[in-house]
């Protein structure tokens, strides 16, 4: 090592380092004493978050853990929005599988970084299945339309942006809504506020409270809409019902955000379930679209979705896209490029599209006879009340009426888990669990108020 002043940068730091490692080692007993003693030291073993509380678990996700650790051989889940085959089975579907070996076969893929935007391909596409290949607003280049992770992602960025560059900062939300839209559009900035939807008397729309509700409503205020097959009751309202809405929503200045989670998969046709969109579009009018792949695919765990903004002009949709930008680069940078690479090849390749419409239908319509199949069920068993609700209602789940104390008790007695508010999924039921369900619901009916 050199010394003096002959020394480089590096050596006179070390002989720093060095020094005072050695005036370090002669510290007396009392000094290394003291230090020891000092508070920072006292609790070595305790850690700096020996303060934090355990969360009680997500209610949805709650009841799968709840689930998986019953022994019971026939236990059923009937909590978490996902489908499953006639055998219980997770689905993969083979349009999905299909072109996940289009992908894999294709060696001039890369795993680079997508734009902070997503996959562009994707994202037109996705903006032409929600509103449609003949939307004026895409012919005018009036949307901008960024990949997201899945619904919640997409909405969450699309709160974001609002908290930021909107003057109105309450947002309005279906009560009940899915239990993750609270929390999402208040960390992200916004004010929540509940309008009247779901009519616990009728198990229907409560359409002349949501109609006071949003009249009510201070001018320029946000409301989410659930597109289709709304989540938890299943209820909808009709188109009619849609054009009365659009109407007010419009006459006041509300700007619509749509959580389309379930095109396709509630009627079973793509084009019937986007038409509450489509309308609000024709108008001529701005809107926030978050569309997610997770039901209607069966790509869940891929995180894949899309935010769409529909403005009044092309060069504003310009300038809302560089702002969006701005809302995702801290938060994730860019999206994952998987997923996403495989809706664009099903969307855009006709033979992959006209078979996941088919798969789609499958899917729905095997949902839709679980609904009728449990009806008729509870009728065949005289279970008091009426059951109707179960056939009317649409979509991956039935908001059955049951109350918290009923649940509980088909949990307990039966095995069956369900959130306690008593919103089932259709598409966990097989045709050989619909006996053991409307035996539980016929017994909490009857022996529990």
């Amino acid at each position: 090592m050199s010394s003096g002043g002959h020394g480089s940068a590096t050596d006179r730091r070390l002989n720093a380092l060095f020094r005072h490692l050695s005036s370090s080692a002669r510290m007396d007993p009392q000094q290394l004493n003291s230090i020891a003693a000092s508070p920072t030291s006292a609790n070595q073993n305790d850690s700096v978050f020996s303060h934090v509380v355990r969360a009680p678990e997500d209610p949805i996700l709650g009841v799968t853990v709840a689930y998986n650790k019953d022994p019971s051989q026939v236990k059923l889940n009937l909590g978490v929005g996902a489908y499953r085959t006639e055998e219980g089975k997770p689905l993969v579907l083979n349009v999905v599988r299909k072109a996940e070996q289009q992908l894999v076969n294709d060696r001039s893929r890369v795993k680079e970084y997508l734009p902070i935007v997503g996959l562009a391909e994707f994202n037109k596409l996705s903006a032409k299945l929600i509103l449609g290949a003949d939307s004026p607003a895409i012919r005018e280049n009036r949307v901008t339309t960024v990949q997201c992770l899945s619904g919640t992602g997409s909405l969450r960025v699309g709160a974001e942006f609002l908290a930021r560059h909107y003057h109105q900062r309450t947002i309005y939300i279906p009560q009940p809504t899915w239990g993750n839209h609270p929390k999402v559009f208040t960390l992200a900035g916004l004010s929540v506020k509940s309008y009247r939807y779901y009519d616990p008397a009728t198990r229907g729309l409560n359409f002349q409270g949501l109609l006071e509700d949003l009249g009510s409503a201070p001018a320029g205020a946000i409301v989410l809409l659930h597109a289709c097959a709304h989540n938890p009751t299943g209820v909808d309202p009709t188109l009619q019902q849609w054009e009365r809405i659009r109407q007010l929503m419009r006459s006041k200045g509300l700007l619509p955000f749509f959580d389309s989670a379930y095109q396709g998969f509630a009627s079973g046709s793509l084009d019937s379930d986007a038409q509450s969109v489509r309308m609000f579009v024709a108008d001529g009018g701005e809107c926030f679209i978050a569309q997610s792949y997770a039901k209607n695919l069966g790509l869940y765990g891929e995180r894949v979705g899309a935010l769409s903004i529909v403005c009044k002009t092309a060069d504003v949709a310009g300038r809302v896209e560089s702002q969006v930008k701005l809302v995702i680069r801290p938060m994730y940078s860019n999206p994952p490029i998987h997923g996403a690479s495989i809706v664009a090849a099903i969307l855009r390749d006709r033979g992959l599209f006209n078979e996941w419409t088919f798969e789609l239908k499958a899917m729905a319509d095997r949902i839709i006879s679980m609904r009728q199949k449990l009806f008729d069920a509870l009728r065949a068993r005289g279970t008091p009340g009426d059951w109707s609700h179960i056939i009317k209602q649409i979509g991956m789940f039935t908001f059955t009426g049951l109350n918290p104390q009923q649940v509980a008790f088909m949990t307990k007695d039966y095995h069956i888990y369900m959130t306690s508010d008593g919103r089932i999924s259709m598409a966990g039921l097989s045709s050989k669990t619909v006996p053991h369900l409307a035996d539980a619901i016929h017994a909490a009916v009857t022996r529990v108020s």
